[in-house]
Order: structure tokens, then sequence, then C-alpha cells
């Protein structure tokens, strides 16, 4: 990888780090109101539970740009988690913060589905 793609990938990183940045302080979605109206409660505990889903998938991938600008700084970005090959350059295009090569994040994908199906089944 050249450093000027390096240097457009960690652009691209900070840039999503001030958006998601900027974004994850609105927690007044999840503000408990009361009212004497059902149909209102039901509504507003949709509202706080997408909100919540909002704030989670934010919070994970502040995570995940963090980390990629870590590996940009030691090095190790562009270099699979999994099996260290190369990360595709049009993958990291598309996802610059990816850890695992395109074959890797599928076996992470099935395990994580695998994990959620046995939880499920506990249940």
């Amino acid at each position: 990888m050249t450093k000027n793609e390096l240097n457009g990938f960690r652009r691209a990183l900070e840039s999503k780090l001030l958006e998601i940045g900027s974004g994850s302080s609105n927690r007044e979605a999840l503000v408990i109101e009361t009212t004497s109206d059902e149909l209102d409660r039901v509504q507003n505990a949709n509202d706080r539970d997408y909100a919540m889903g909002n704030l989670e998938r934010n919070s994970s991938r502040l995570g995940e740009v963090r980390d990629a600008l870590r590996r940009i700084r030691s090095g190790e970005f562009g270099v699979c988690a999994g099996c260290e090959a190369s990360i595709n350059l049009k993958r990291l295009a598309a996802v610059p913060w990816a850890s695992y090569c395109i074959a890797c994040q599928e076996a992470v994908d099935r395990e994580k589905t695998a994990d959620r199906s046995e939880v499920d089944i506990a249940a």
C-alpha cells in the first residue's frame, strides 16, 4: 500500500470518527416520558429501542474506527487479523475500518450467527 493510499484511509477514518462522535451524544430519545395513553407508551418504547440500537451501533463502529487508526499508527493496517493476508484495497475503500479480509469476515459472521442461535435455543 502506498503512502498516499494510507493517508487517504487515515483521512476517511478521521472523518468517520468525527461524524460518529458528533452524532452519538444524542441521548434525548432515551428519555422515558410518562403518558396515560397506551398507544403513546408503546410508540415511546419503540422510539427508545430504536435510539438505543443506534447508540450501540455507533459505539461499536467508533471502536472499530479507533482500532483502524491504531493499526495505521502501528503499521498493521490492511493486514487481516484472521489470516494475516493483505486486505483487498477495494474492501478497504468500502469499509476502511475492516480488520478482516472477506473470507475471514464471513467466518466471523457465521460464528456470531451460530452463537446467537445457541443462545436463542437455550432461552
